[in-house]
């Protein structure tokens, strides 16, 4: 199953690689592909002295757990996806958050579903009828699922 990561996953998982979050996007590859947008490498880095701040780790482990979260995600090109996919999803979350729609123009690109924890934005789309949404909690549930059914 291919799923989408946003940007709060995956700072939430460099903050704390040994929580549910950062162990699913560390230790799932077996059971999950999870794909996100080019840029948000950029964003991760651009975001390191934050990240610092908050964890109260040095840049250099900071980078370890970046390293550790990210070597799992499929990073695409945005110039990959369909111009029709970016309409779409910029018309979908213009009066929502527009710098979301990287995550809607993918999720319509691969027929995935994005894991996000943004409340503003599931419950601006679900106003709208998108709710191509994943929480923590049912991937978990979906990868103990399907660890169970491939153990022996």
């Amino acid at each position: 199953m291919r799923f989408i990561v946003d940007a709060n996953i995956v700072f939430s998982g460099i903050l704390n690689t040994n929580g549910k979050i950062g162990d699913l996007l560390i230790n799932s590859n077996a059971y999950f592909t999870f794909i996100a947008p080019k840029f948000l490498r950029v964003e991760i880095r651009k975001h390191y002295p934050k990240l610092v701040k908050i964890s109260g780790l040095t840049i250099e482990n900071v980078q370890e757990a970046e390293y550790h979260v990210c070597k799992n995600i499929l990073f695409i090109s945005e110039e990959q996806i369909k111009m029709s996919n970016w309409v779409s999803a910029d018309k979908l979350v213009a009066d929502v958050d527009p710098k979301d729609t990287h995550y809607i123009a993918f999720s319509n690109e691969f027929e995935s579903k994005i894991w996000s924890g943004d409340k503003k934005l599931i419950t601006g789309l679900a106003n709208k009828g998108f709710t191509n949404f994943i929480g923590k909690k049912r991937l978990n549930s979906r990868c103990k699922s399907k660890m169970k059914n491939t153990q022996y």
